[in-house]
């Protein structure tokens, strides 16, 4: 894991924009940072408050005043680059969208999955969800190297500007018809929600359609990456 280390290391690192995932500050210390709390929020970086013992390790030895920053696995893609460089190849996107998914392990499953059955992109809030940690890029297995992650403020205004787009968005939800029943060849979004709760209410809202997955078994929820596995194999099959 590659971090920067104290106070001024970790502030200039901000203000050079270098790609920072989680700002880490010492528990009970907060109120010595705060122009650096200040530099997190501009650049919509997480802040994680963790105690000295976990601090101590994430610094691996090194003096840490208090204050580590773990650096991006990968750097974040613009949304609007992977838009022109598939307008400008002439063909249709696929889009997956997870809406606050805070594993890492599945952040990095979906990469995985998403990168193997030809998806264009996957989109990420910035907040209150996993971004690249080595332990996604782990669990991603390579994929981070060929398939572009999008960091973005606001899920549902990224999905508003998708539609106006043309884009036809589909969230990944047990309310919707068949996943099997509906068209993904022309410009799509994927939309898949949370660990636990699914597609929050204002997201589900701005989806066109709702695909669900029929289950045989007593249980009837999939975990996140299994249900991008099974709905963007769907969309491969129908856009190949």
């Amino acid at each position: 894991m590659s971090t920067v280390v104290g106070q001024h290391a970790v502030r200039e690192a901000l203000r050079a924009g270098r790609a920072i995932e989680e700002v880490h500050i010492q528990q009970g210390g907060e109120r010595h940072h705060g122009a650096i709390l200040d530099l997190c929020r501009k650049a919509g970086v997480a802040v994680r408050v963790t105690p000295r013992p976990a601090l101590d390790r994430l610094a691996a030895g090194a003096v840490h005043q208090g204050i580590v920053a773990v650096i991006a696995a990968q750097a974040y893609t613009a949304l609007d680059d992977v838009l022109a460089r598939l307008s400008q190849a002439g063909k249709p996107g696929l889009l997956v969208v997870l809406d606050g998914v805070e594993d890492p392990h599945n952040l990095g499953a979906v990469i995985r999955t998403a990168e193997a059955a030809g998806a264009d992109a996957v989109i990420i809030p910035e907040r209150r969800a996993a971004g690249l940690t080595p332990v996604v890029a782990k669990a991603a297995a390579g994929a981070l190297e060929y398939l572009p992650v999008c960091r973005v403020t606001n899920i549902n205004r990224t999905l508003e500007e998708l539609k106006e787009q043309n884009y036809w968005v589909i969230g990944v939800d047990e309310r919707g018809k068949n996943f099997r029943d509906l068209d993904y060849r022309g410009g799509c979004v994927l939309v898949l929600g949370a660990e636990g709760h699914g597609l929050h209410q204002l997201v589900r809202q701005k989806c066109d359609f709702l695909a669900a997955i029929p289950a045989a078994g007593r249980v009837g929820t999939l975990n996140v990456s299994v249900a991008a596995g099974i709905v963007l194999f769907e969309a491969l099959r129908q856009r190949t």
